[in-house]
């Protein structure tokens, strides 16, 4: 709807120069013509702190129009190239620190803000490098469905450059959008607030469309379905969610368990986007099936995620995988890194069972909803190939022994950890502890 505005807004500009005969250039010239009337909308613009006036403006480019040329914007073009290069490096972007989240946009983060609003998909480095064991996860995992061999290299190849942009990408959104999740009420998380600034461009941008760019990239590889198109709409929801229920938490307001199922079942849809994607790029025909096996999977393992996550002591006793499910824990869980969602005011399962249930009654809620999926899981798992069904259990017990985890079962037991009843009190002493 935006972008159809914009659309008639030139339009309407075209036409209002056509009458005033400011179009030099044959009617033919549709690309010229829309070239000049996006400038003539961009000089009504308000400039700044609005001091310019439309005298000053014209002024200025009547100043500058006789010094221009095509060699001044090719050397122009290179120019900010170049020092866009240069700041990236001097802002340290590729620093990994877990710290350093939330101090705002760097000017790369600016950069790709502008190519989105040009509609270019565009993903960094260090988004890439992130979301790199997602990928590899994902391959180790999801190609068997498709019986793909993860073991050769060509068979990754051949479907890695559009599957590692899309998760990159993905990737790229999901900590732009965690970067506008309101901060603890205490005034400031352990790692510092929020820069208003960057949360104003980010909640601009997340207002419009934000996966826009990659939805046009893929239609232009002739990839993009409707069932694709969905669930990138679903990932906006999920977000959207996200920041509903994390501000509902910090300011003590009512939160709806259908929200935060809603939300848990929406969290893994950048793996259901990869999925059908690589239908696509197959050629092969969806398998419902496995569609919906894989969602309970993904269900089980964000729980269990959230779990991990859920504060950092809790890492050290938790033994998060059950008799059933365990796809992607081990493999998107650094050694080195620990998060905290309660610290950080993230999205997380457990908060919200403490929220609606109380801190007594929420462990015992989400065994109850954590051993409902894992029946359906069981059912739906017996339903599979017995091939397939004998490689993913592997998968499992595979990714378990990674994750170091010991358990009598080879795939791990549930332990929900020690629920926190007083989030601000726990915020406020670790914060103490740091200072």
């Amino acid at each position: 709807m935006e972008e159809l505005r914009k659309l008639e807004k030139v339009q309407r500009m075209v036409q209002f120069m056509e009458s005033r005969a400011l179009l030099v250039t044959p009617s033919s010239n549709d690309h010229g013509h829309r070239f000049v009337a996006n400038l003539m909308l961009f000089l009504l613009q308000p400039c700044g702190g609005g001091d310019l006036s439309i005298n000053d403006k014209c002024s200025l480019l009547s100043d500058l129009m006789p010094r221009l040329s095509s060699e001044v914007l090719e050397e122009a073009s290179v120019w900010i190239s170049e020092d866009l290069v240069a700041m990236q490096e001097n802002d340290g972007f590729q620093q990994n620190h877990v710290e350093n989240a939330f101090h705002g946009c760097n000017q790369l983060e600016y950069n790709l803000l502008q190519s989105y609003n040009e509609n270019k998909a565009m993903v960094s480095l260090d988004s890439m490098e992130k979301a790199n064991s997602t990928l590899e996860d994902f391959c180790r995992s999801y190609f068997m469905f498709h019986e793909l061999d993860v073991t050769k290299p060509q068979t990754v190849f051949k479907y890695l450059p559009i599957l590692s942009f899309t998760e990159s990408y993905i990737y790229q959104l999901d900590k732009m959008n965690e970067k506008l999740l309101p901060t603890p009420t205490n005034g400031k998380s352990v790692h510092g607030g929020k820069d208003e600034k960057t949360t104003g461009v980010l909640a601009s941008y997340f207002s419009n469309d934000p996966v826009r760019p990659l939805v046009t990239l893929l239609k232009h590889k002739g990839l993009l379905t409707e069932r694709i198109r969905e669930e990138l709409t679903l990932g906006e929801e999920y977000w959207a969610l996200e920041r509903k229920l994390c501000y509902a938490l910090v300011n003590e307001k009512e939160i709806l368990i259908e929200d935060v199922m809603k939300a848990i079942h929406l969290k893994s849809f950048d793996y259901r986007v990869l999925n059908l994607l690589l239908y696509q790029l197959r050629g092969a025909e969806v398998e419902e099936l496995h569609m919906e096996f894989l969602s309970v999977s993904e269900f089980l393992v964000e729980v269990s995620d959230d779990l991990y996550d859920y504060e950092v002591s809790s890492v050290v006793q938790v033994f998060y995988w059950s008799s059933c499910s365990c796809l992607n824990l081990n493999s998107t869980k650094s050694p080195h890194i620990t998060q905290d969602d309660v610290l950080e005011n993230n999205f997380n399962i457990l908060r919200m069972f403490v929220r609606i249930y109380g801190a007594s009654t929420a462990p015992a809620m989400l065994a109850k909803c954590i051993g409902e999926a894992e029946d359906k899981y069981e059912s739906l798992l017996n339903s599979l190939d017995p091939q397939l069904s004998e490689s993913y259990q592997k998968r499992c017990a595979e990714a378990t022994k990674e994750g170091g985890k010991v358990s009598e079962h080879p795939l791990g037991t549930w332990v929900i950890p020690t629920v926190i009843p007083d989030e601000e009190l726990y915020r406020s002493k670790l914060k103490s502890d740091t200072e």
